[in-house]
């Protein structure tokens, strides 16, 4: 029996792609696409994604998220910038929205066997569990933005794009005319659209109230800002203090709306003390060695990690700059990269 697949699609190149090569090798594609929030930017979000499953003559399903995107996503997204913290929304929406409706309404309302989408990422099955490993185009890895997944999440989801190059499926796109051959890649916050920019948008949330920047050795007062939330751990621009070395945002008092500063060294942390970690599949072990990532765009780092029943501490041999909480802090198997599990700091 034909195995029914329902693809995220978001009318971009990459779950467009995956929808064709689904397609190409005998399986039943469907089409199923997130309404997440009832504005124009949705609405042609929705008419690209059934542009490419009219292409592909699948069928296509969309779906109105709108209240959980905004209770899971942006609500999240602004109460973490509230408390002086940096979120992450790409993780939330994985969970809630890829892995959350759409694939309860994929699984549960339309039958389909396993979801795919376009991400940069392999599964395989290895000592009974399903596991997630780097994707075969090392720019585009991105395991970092799956460590909330489960294992029923994983044993039925499927990523075409493992082993291809981001290159090579441009060039499948236009040679099948797809309707997003000509996209763009897109952006990290998708609910807020040039030009607008974050700053913009927390400014129209927040109302701008004088701060101060204050010496975090000293806690003496070096000047005034206009909103704790304008500022992240480890920014240099936009500071506007004059000091003998360059000053850093190395820490954030949101209920006092104070950005506390100092000099590069303050930033270097040794060591992490996660709770609520999620664990891609159980550990054996309660002390090990792997890799680690405390923000999406850096090189993972070798770590010490020790496993105390729901605490897991890091230790970094090699001190780590800018820790940001809110961020996620993200364990690979330090032999062949495969996700371990992560938390938000």
């Amino acid at each position: 029996m034909t195995k029914r697949i329902a693809v995220a699609l978001s009318g971009g190149i990459d779950s467009s792609v995956t929808a064709l090569l689904l397609k190409q090798q005998g399986y039943e594609v469907i089409g199923v696409t997130a309404r997440t929030t009832n504005n124009t930017d949705s609405e042609i979000v929705i008419e690209n994604a059934r542009k490419v499953a009219e292409e592909l003559d699948i069928g296509f399903f969309p779906v109105d998220v709108t209240d959980i995107f905004n209770e899971k996503v942006i609500k999240y997204f602004e109460t973490t910038y509230a408390a002086g913290k940096t979120p992450n929304p790409c993780i939330m929406c994985n969970k809630y929205m890829k892995w959350g409706a759409l694939f309860d309404y994929a699984v549960q309302e339309l039958g389909a066997d396993y979801i795919a989408t376009g991400h940069y990422a392999k599964i395989k099955e290895s000592e009974g569990y399903f596991k997630l490993y780097p994707a075969s185009d090392e720019h585009k890895d991105q395991l970092y933005f799956l460590f909330l997944l489960d294992q029923e999440h994983l044993s039925k989801t499927l990523f075409p794009l493992a082993d291809y190059k981001k290159e090579t499926v441009k060039q499948i796109a236009c040679k099948y005319n797809l309707p997003s051959k000509s996209s763009k890649e897109s952006q990290d916050i998708c609910f807020i659209k040039a030009p607008m920019t974050t700053k913009k948008y927390l400014n129209n949330i927040f109302t701008p109230h004088k701060g101060v920047f204050a010496d975090k050795s000293t806690g003496k007062i070096l000047g005034e800002h206009n909103g704790f939330w304008q500022y992240t751990i480890g920014q240099r621009k936009g500071i506007g203090l004059a000091a003998p070395e360059a000053l850093y945002v190395v820490d954030i008092d949101a209920s006092r709306n104070i950005v506390y500063v100092g000099y590069k060294n303050m930033l270097f942390s040794e060591e992490l003390t996660l709770t609520n970690f999620n664990w891609s599949y159980p550990q054996k072990d309660a002390k090990f060695e792997a890799l680690a990532k405390i923000r999406y765009n850096m090189k993972s780092t070798p770590v010490e990690v020790e496993v105390n029943n729901n605490t897991v501490k890091i230790h970094f041999p090699q001190k780590v700059s800018a820790i940001a909480p809110g961020q996620a802090c993200v364990l690979y198997d330090k032999t062949d990269g495969h996700l371990l599990g992560g938390s938000f700091i």
